[in-house]
């Protein structure tokens, strides 16, 4: 039965966004307890997208702490199983720290911002940048290490040309 709920998941997982996002009844509390329900039945059976989602929605847009405090043990979930968006919050999280449950730790907000920049996540790799640059979160001024980072920055679209 969990290989079939599993493999289920990322149905759930898309049916929860479907109605998340739908354009008619916009703020609606029925709607939006629905669709959170989805999400977290799809993020308990382990579907590394409605981790990230969910957990994202928690931790960020949380009523209470521990709604937060769980939010961000979605997002860690969703991290270590390789999701990028997540990676990246985590580093966030890791960075600034939050309550009691997540101290700040410079060695796990880097691992997390190495692993969405190896992915190239946009914001990570910034961050990346900045802490080769600016010797932050405990690492040397690394002009180098800075260097490569940059490369794997995607470059911005010339406004210039109209189509």
């Amino acid at each position: 039965m969990s290989w079939l709920m599993r493999q289920t998941a990322p149905l759930i997982n898309g049916l929860a966004g479907q109605l998340f996002h739908l354009p008619f009844l916009r703020g609606s509390r029925r709607r939006h307890r629905i669709a959170m329900r989805l999400y977290r039945w799809a993020a308990e059976q382990g579907n590394r997208s409605a981790l990230s989602t969910y957990g994202h929605l928690l931790h960020f847009r949380g009523e209470d702490v521990a709604s937060r405090i769980q939010g961000g043990i979605y997002l860690e979930r969703a991290a270590d199983l390789g999701d990028a968006k997540a990676q990246y919050q985590m580093g966030r999280i890791y960075e600034q720290g939050f309550e009691h449950y997540f101290r700040p730790d410079p060695v796990k907000a880097l691992a997390y911002y190495r692993l969405a920049g190896e992915q190239n996540h946009p914001l990570a790799v910034k961050r990346m940048i900045a802490v080769y640059d600016e010797g932050a979160l405990g690492a040397v001024i690394d002009p180098a290490r800075a260097e490569c980072w940059r490369k794997r920055q995607s470059p911005l679209p010339d406004r210039s040309v109209r189509a």
